[in-house]
């Protein structure tokens, strides 16, 4: 039985409450004294006694109450701790002062190869590629910043916790450093981590607002080739959203639960983006990080790349790349060693990569490589029906950004965000509503108000007085328009390239409202 005996801290008053278990003949096999309480473990002590026992150790000053317990605080402890570095999916090693490993758990044994009995009679100079890693530990007391280390032949990024002694009366140790606990993250465990803080709410197709015919088209043949495990390319105008098509196709992937990463090749340079993509290794260069750092194509192993505007990037990254694409393998900057890791490349671009083939900015080998797989991303003003219910999702991001009540349109508002065209597309739209949401105070946004933010809206050809509902507006609006336009292009293609959109929605409008009318 183990039991705990409350009892006020004075000096032997532990030793007089064994003496009592002593002259009763009860055998003790753990002890754990934190004042006021003593845990006794007996097995021999069964539970009728504990009245008698009561009696003898109220004979012993100070000693209080005797409680039944199931198990000793100590030992829960230690299976507690046990249990959660089981359980860690990053190897963890606990170190003494001369950097001898005296704890690691399953995962740190798995990846040394060794059980966790030899491992726990090594030092980190045994372990660690880097000799001079376990002398810089001890020199610097521990607090270290974290790098990368090579165990037993894979790289893992360390982060050093320093362990001290705790503070107590003995000024000579208090608050001595006797070791620490290091923690080791592969590149892809990196990577999944990173994923999870960009992409916190989740993806998928649902998130591409829209039920226009054109987004309808595009959710079905985006479902096809999500599925075909090979690279995509997606075009499109600035502003239309493929960052957000290329998550929803991860999303639906068979690699949705890896990480998905990306990398806008317009916003580096040639030699950052080279070490953002495959990472280099320690001294790759001036700067680099101690240790070397690992890229995203790295870390993204079992998931998705994301190239942004890969038109933008430099021959010289793009062989590279093609390298990557044909054999899966690459080397970090200022390394000699290969990696092999499953990743899939999608790409996008607002650019004519055909035309940049031919003008020999861009690799014809590689473009073929990227375009395996093909999907286009619509351009706003192809598809107007998604144009207002694009508006009232961002007015009730920005009214909750800037914690207003949600706002609405009125009619001439929703007559003039149609009729716009939107060079900018949907980065366009969200940008005229935030403004407008920023500035205005009114309940209800009126045209004026999106004027305001964005000069190239108007109302001037909306009736205000004579709006019913936006939906009804809206159609007049579109049927004036439309009815005035074709007086000087009497054709649905001559239309369509005067508004610059698609020709068939301009047939289909042109049908709905019986132009030209008889």
């Amino acid at each position: 039985m183990r039991i705990n005996i409350q009892f006020k801290d004075r000096v032997g008053i532990a030793h007089e409450i064994l003496a009592v278990f002593a002259l009763r003949g009860l055998n003790v096999v753990g002890v754990e004294v934190d004042p006021p309480n003593i845990y006794i473990d007996s097995p021999e002590l069964l539970e009728f006694m504990l009245p008698s026992l009561q009696q003898d150790c109220d004979q012993v000053r100070g000693v209080g109450k005797i409680n039944i317990l199931d198990i000793l605080p100590g030992k829960r402890r230690r299976l507690n701790l046990d249990t959660m570095m089981a359980v860690m999916e990053d190897p963890v090693l606990a170190i003494d002062a001369n950097g001898r490993v005296v704890v690691a758990n399953a995962a740190a044994a798995a990846v040394s190869g060794m059980s966790e009995e030899i491992l726990c009679q090594k030092s980190l100079v045994d372990l660690l590629e880097d000799t001079s890693a376990q002398e810089e530990l001890i020199s610097n007391s521990f607090h270290v910043p974290s790098r990368e280390v090579i165990l037993n032949g894979e790289p893992f990024w360390m982060d050093v916790t320093p362990v001290s002694e705790p503070i107590t009366h003995d000024m000579a140790r208090n608050g001595q450093t006797v070791g620490a606990v290091l923690t080791l993250h592969a590149p892809r465990r990196i990577g999944g981590r990173i994923h999870a803080l960009q992409h916190s709410e989740g993806s998928g197709f649902h998130f591409i607002i829209g039920e226009s015919e054109q987004i309808r088209a595009i959710k079905a043949k985006a479902a096809k080739v999500a599925v075909v495990d090979a690279p995509l390319l997606i075009t499109g105008e600035t502003g239309t959203g493929k960052e957000l098509l290329a998550q929803a196709c991860h999303g639906v992937s068979a690699r949705c639960n890896a990480p998905f990463l990306e990398l806008n090749c317009a916003a580096l340079p040639e030699s950052l983006a080279e070490s953002e993509l495959f990472g280099y290794m320690s001294g790759a260069f001036t700067g680099a990080q101690r240790g070397g750092k690992p890229g995203l194509i790295e870390m993204a192993d079992g998931g998705t790349v994301f190239l942004d505007e890969i038109g933008e990037m430099s021959l010289y990254l793009q062989a590279k790349l093609l390298r990557f694409l044909n054999d899966g393998k690459f080397r970090r900057i200022g390394g000699d060693k290969e990696v092999k890791v499953n990743v899939r490349i999608i790409s996008a671009t607002h650019r004519n990569l055909r035309k940049m083939v031919q003008e020999g900015l861009f690799r014809e080998d590689l473009f073929y490589r990227l375009n395996v797989l093909h999907l286009e991303m619509p351009a706003l003003r192809e598809r107007p029906d998604d144009i207002l219910p694009l508006a009232r999702h961002f007015i009730e991001r920005a009214c909750t950004q800037a914690q207003k009540p949600v706002c609405r349109l009125n009619s001439a508002a929703c007559a003039a965000l149609v009729a716009n065209r939107w060079p900018g597309n949907v980065r366009q739209l969200q940008n005229v509503v935030f403004r407008a949401i920023t500035m205005s105070d009114q309940r209800v946004l009126d045209a004026a108000d999106l004027d305001w933010a964005e000069g190239s809206i108007t109302a001037d050809e909306v009736n205000i007085d004579a709006a019913e509902s936006w939906e009804l507006t809206v159609q007049a609006f579109e049927s004036s328009l439309l009815e005035k336009l074709y007086l000087q292009y009497p054709s649905s293609r001559k239309l369509a390239a005067r508004l610059d959109t698609s020709h068939s929605m301009i047939a289909a409008k042109l049908r709905k409202y019986g132009i030209p009318k008889r």
